[in-house]
């Protein structure tokens, strides 16, 4: 694919080239989420902006955690409300455990309770040798990816009623790391541990976990996380030869986010262009 401009952490639709797909143009929902209430965990840009789409358009309340990027936030907050749902965009550092427990304070206090928890967010840098990654950068992918996953979820459950969900976004690459994102690579590995051991933990309250390992999947964190050359050649190692676009995901977090599947819990969904998962 043509190579995008870089940019600079978190990272920029608006600065993409080509534009990834959420979903703005395609998505068709059905009610399958009516009534629900959803935090969604980076939810101004790629995977996450698809899921709030879709989950909006399917019926469900949609609460957007975001870093810094205002713009793309303020666009997934009109494309929600044009659905005739309610968005409540809450701005902050998922690095802080304070903030992630003021998310769903504020989603308590909007709705007074917590339906479906998209653990989304996530961030990575590239570093061709292992003594390149600063302690400071190990400690930070850690606490943004893995950890803000466990103080969400520990602040979520005493708000989720039973037939509540639990989403982690996994990755390809907990099973096949890239050597040069290997502290990105430990934390999918933990989302889908984690979300492993809170579908058992959690069974006998009524509240599923499932994750979603994506592969090459076109977003702003590739350009500003990767050398021009990664950039370009971007998907090419999947059997379907190319990136997928954030809308291709959406339908496997509306899926286990819906009670339709009131039995799964535990799974691990490969959304990867024909590349197996172990």
């Amino acid at each position: 694919m043509p190579a995008s401009p870089p940019q600079d952490l978190p990272g920029h639709e608006d600065a993409l080239e080509p534009r990834a797909d959420h979903g703005e143009h395609s998505y068709l929902g059905t009610g399958r989420l009516l009534g629900k209430v959803a935090i969604v965990t980076g939810g101004d840009s790629g995977i996450g902006k698809a899921v709030a789409i879709a989950f909006a358009r399917e019926g469900a309340d949609v609460i957007v955690g975001h870093l810094d990027e205002d713009d793309d936030a303020a666009d997934t907050r009109q494309w929600v409300e044009r659905a005739g749902r309610t968005a409540i965009l809450v701005k902050g550092d998922l690095a802080d455990p304070a903030h992630c427990r003021e998310l769903v304070a504020r989603t308590v206090e909007a709705f007074g309770r917590v339906d479906v928890l998209v653990n989304n967010a996530a961030v990575q840098t590239y570093h061709e040798t292992f003594e390149e990654i600063p302690d400071e950068e190990w400690d930070r992918i850690i606490a943004t990816n893995l950890s803000a996953m466990f103080h969400l979820v520990k602040a979520s459950i005493p708000h989720m009623p039973h037939g509540s969900s639990i989403i982690g976004t996994s990755s390809i690459n907990s099973d096949m790391p890239v050597p040069e994102l290997i502290p990105y690579d430990v934390t999918k590995a933990g989302i889908a541990n984690m979300t492993a051991g809170l579908a058992q933990l959690l069974a006998d309250r009524g509240i599923r976990a499932n994750s979603v390992a994506p592969g090459p999947i076109w977003t702003p964190l590739i350009p500003a996380t990767m050398p021009p050359d990664a950039v370009e050649s971007f998907g090419d190692q999947v059997p379907m030869g190319r990136p997928g676009q954030p809308a291709e995901l959406a339908p496997v977090y509306v899926m286990l986010a819906s009670n339709e599947s009131s039995y799964v819990s535990g799974a691990r969904i490969a959304v990867t262009g024909g590349k197996p998962i172990l």
